[in-house]
């Protein structure tokens, strides 16, 4: 079992090296430079890596950029093991990042927020309150009505 430390330099080196072979040494139309490596992670023992990326384009450039990437997984491979001198160089697994997604799907939570929050302000813009502006009781109140108003309740009830 290798350490945590070696296996985020792993993962690194493997992030650096798929990023330019891809830019530079992959011919695939389907990976020009709309293919962004975001993140690499490797197991503990350092046999599988997993490598994330995303897609500039819509869901037909996305498809394609996955199937190029499955197909040039071999050459990825090798080049990682040429660079990374390991015993064993990681299987790579491809996983399109959900992360512009989910920041995509965030942002429009927040504006339909702040578009409620604009509706609720133009509606108490004139509004003023059903009853006294602290409807809460105080001690100091309650003294000073038992003081100035005697035993009411005695003479009620006689």
């Amino acid at each position: 079992m290798a350490d945590n430390a070696r296996a985020k330099r792993l993962a690194d080196l493997i992030r650096e090296v798929v990023a330019q072979k891809l830019q530079r040494g992959i011919k695939d139309p389907r990976l020009g430079s709309h293919v962004t490596i975001t993140d690499t992670r490797v197991t503990g023992d350092l046999r599988e890596a997993t490598v994330f990326y995303t897609v500039y384009g819509d869901d037909e450039e996305r498809a394609a950029a996955a199937a190029g990437l499955e197909s040039a997984k071999g050459i990825l491979r090798s080049e990682v093991g040429k660079a990374a001198g390991v015993k064993f160089t990681p299987t790579l697994a491809f996983v399109m990042d959900a992360l512009p997604d989910t920041a995509r799907n965030i942002e429009d939570l927040l504006d339909k927020a702040r578009q409620s929050d604009a509706k609720v302000r133009e509606a108490s813009a004139g509004a003023a309150y059903a009853g006294e502006a602290d409807p809460y009781r105080k001690p100091e109140e309650d003294e000073a009505a038992e003081a100035a108003g005697g035993d009411e309740t005695d003479d009620t009830a006689k």
